[in-house]
């Protein structure tokens, strides 16, 4: 017995399916979003230039005051109604010395000063909703892909019918190609059902009377009659739908760095203020110590500096969908990991082949492999890898008769080949089938039986392979102080068991539908767990969206387990997680770095203008000096 490795290839399972005739929603155009928030900043820039230009022209120079004003009450307006209103809902945010700058500079009539405050107000919030990203589409994408129409059966009749009038009981016709439109069970027919989307597990099902089926799975090479279970809007495609939309509307909002700092800066400068205005009775020495403490530094450093990790995470193939993404991904401490297509390839693969007496595994190979070549299945394409990696020419084979989802014979060099499961091979040769029985306690896990000219000739064993270059990956996360990681999947325990004894870990579960993953993941979020979790299939969208940060490995497309994440991965390897980690870490250094700087310079300058030594607009100039150096020093982190 020897193992026989294959190399991974394209994920899809079994035959390339048909398209799917009206069972899936067309994509839609999306328009491209006006980004209003910028239009603030722009304005406040377009009024101090336009005061500016007038004040250096004699005969208009007495109209750049109340231009400058007038631009002060329609910029600034906006932004202390804002920040009003989160200190009525309880928020003391980092714009809170701001706003009362805005409104100290328009009762002193100081409209220079104050449109400073309100160009970096404004500038340092679009850079935050800037780094933001767009809003996470994952429940329109999944209802987009969600089958629209059903085939009802009635008698020899076929009607189309939408999939929200399908009822219990009905039965329906699915051809190759389409989605399964409700959990149901085969009446009739043959054939494989890709459900790794919804399941988590790799090989397509044989599906045949009996066969239960999830919503949601695709139908490969065979036309199946099925009996619905549940109304469409009640089945397990419907579930994950709902899954996602409550995780991530459930997923609490991180609170920033410069709200963070807000806590005791705001009452410093307020404490500040009074002290000055104590000392000398001089309402623009307050406005001085507001307007070098406008927390600017707070304002920008967070932003720049996550937008530079952003960048920098790119350029390494990672999509970082969000802002507040990079500042959560800085703080995890548990990494949860699906299975399927995830830590594995996520395809069979030929591990082992026992021949009976007579046979070697390299004239089994070249026989098995010359009648598979032209199947589209899962296994027969294993079967064809692990034969040219092993070296073996594909030879021609004649006579073709493929049973739809059970096994596929022919002629090979004037000898009758068949490899298929235990029940075709024993329909074409009770014989062949008695000659394989001694192998059997020896394979494991899904398996191909071949007979050559009526005689059993060989057991051939498949099973997903693990992805090379893992055990780096985990030390690597040790290092970054992540010892706590946890395999949930939705294939069966003992598959889930063997990978987790592989590569060292002790956490898993196997045997999860979409619910459970959710479950789990907001169970340790709720003990104060800081979960990052990895995934690549539509079962995992929903845990995803409900882990700290959810990231996708979208080597393959990615689909809507990259719509439900916080970060894509552009590939299909895991280790970047690791890099995403560092990045985001650095990233946020960098910007404690620039805050902590920009809030001491500040600090300084504040009491000396209490002393009476800086008039306001020339704090607001030395602010942006300050900005300035807050900004260079944050955009290290796209480096």
């Amino acid at each position: 017995m020897s193992a026989r490795v294959a190399r991974p290839t394209d994920p899809g399972a079994g035959r390339d399916p048909v398209p799917p005739d009206r069972t899936m929603a067309e994509p839609t155009a999306r328009a491209p979003r006006l980004h209003r928030w910028m239009l603030l900043p722009a304005a406040a820039l377009g009024f101090l230039v336009m005061g500016g230009v007038l004040r250096l022209y004699p005969p208009t120079a007495g109209a750049s005051r109340p231009v400058l004003f007038l631009g002060l009450v329609l910029t600034g307006a906006p932004l202390v109604a804002g920040t009003l209103r989160g200190v009525l809902q309880g928020r003391l945010a980092a714009d809170v010395v701001a706003a009362l700058a805005i409104v100290t500079a328009v009762v002193l009539v100081e409209p220079f000063a104050g449109l400073i405050i309100v160009l970096m107000q404004s500038g340092g919030e679009a850079l935050e909703r800037y780094a933001e990203g767009r809003a996470s589409q994952a429940v329109r994408e999944l209802e987009a892909a969600a089958p629209r129409i059903a085939h009802r059966l009635h008698g020899a009749a076929l009607e189309d019918i939408g999939v929200d009038e399908i009822a219990v009981g009905d039965l329906l016709l699915v051809r190759p190609g389409e989605m399964i439109p409700a959990d149901a069970v085969v009446v009739e027919g043959r054939s494989h059902v890709d459900t790794s989307r919804m399941t988590g597990e790799p090989i397509p099902v044989r599906a045949r009377a009996g066969t239960r089926l999830p919503s949601g799975s695709l139908n490969q090479e065979g036309a199946l009659t099925i009996r619905a279970l549940a109304l469409s809007r009640e089945s397990q495609y419907a579930r994950i739908v709902e899954l996602v939309r409550t995780a991530q509307a459930g997923k609490a909002p991180l609170q920033r760095q410069a709200d963070r700092a807000a806590v005791w800066f705001t009452p410093f400068t307020l404490a500040a203020c009074a002290v000055a205005y104590l000392l000398s009775g001089d309402a623009t020495r307050v406005l001085a110590v507001l307007v070098v403490a406008t927390p600017c530094p707070l304002i920008l450093a967070a932003p720049v500096a996550i937008i530079g990790g952003i960048n920098r995470a790119a350029r390494g193939h990672i999509i970082v969908r969000r802002g507040a993404a990079m500042e959560a991904l800085a703080r995890v401490n548990v990494a949860v990991f699906d299975k399927t297509g995830t830590l594995t390839v996520g395809i069979p693969e030929v591990t082992h082949i026992l021949t009976a007496d007579d046979w070697t595994e390299a004239a089994v190979l070249r026989l098995a492999a010359a009648v598979e070549q032209r199947s589209g299945h899962l296994v027969g394409r294993a079967v064809v890898r692990a034969a040219r990696e092993a070296g073996q020419p594909i030879l021609v084979a004649t006579d073709i008769e493929e049973a739809a989802g059970r096994g596929v014979s022919g002629h090979v060099d004037g000898r009758r080949v068949a490899i298929g499961s235990l029940g075709y091979i024993r329909e074409l040769h009770d014989d062949a089938a008695a000659d394989l029985e001694p192998l059997e306690p020896h394979a494991a896990g899904l398996r191909a039986y071949v007979a050559v000219d009526g005689r059993g000739a060989a057991i051939i064993t498949f099973a997903d392979r693990i992805r090379p270059g893992l055990a780096d990956l985990f030390r690597e996360l040790d290092r970054l102080g992540i010892r706590r990681k946890i395999i949930l999947s939705g294939d069966h325990e003992h598959n889930t068991r063997a990978v987790a004894d592989a590569l060292g870990i002790d956490e898993f579960r196997g045997d999860l539908r979409p619910e459970d993953k959710v479950a789990a993941v907001e169970n340790l979020v709720r003990q104060g767990e800081r979960v990052v979790m990895l995934g690549d299939g539509i079962n995992d969208a929903p845990a995803l969206g409900a882990a700290t940060v959810g990231i996708a490995l979208a080597g393959h497309g990615g689909g809507i387990s990259a719509e439900a994440a916080d970060v894509v991965i552009l590939g299909d390897d895991p280790a970047a997680v690791a890099d995403a980690i560092r990045i985001s870490r650095k990233a946020l250094r960098i910007a404690r770095q620039s805050i902590g700087v920009g809030l001491g310079l500040s600090g300084a300058a504040m009491l000396v203008a209490a002393l009476g030594h800086i008039q306001p607009a020339v704090g607001a100039l030395l602010q942006e000096a300050i900005d300035v150096a807050v900004i260079l020093n944050a955009l290290r982190a796209a480096r």
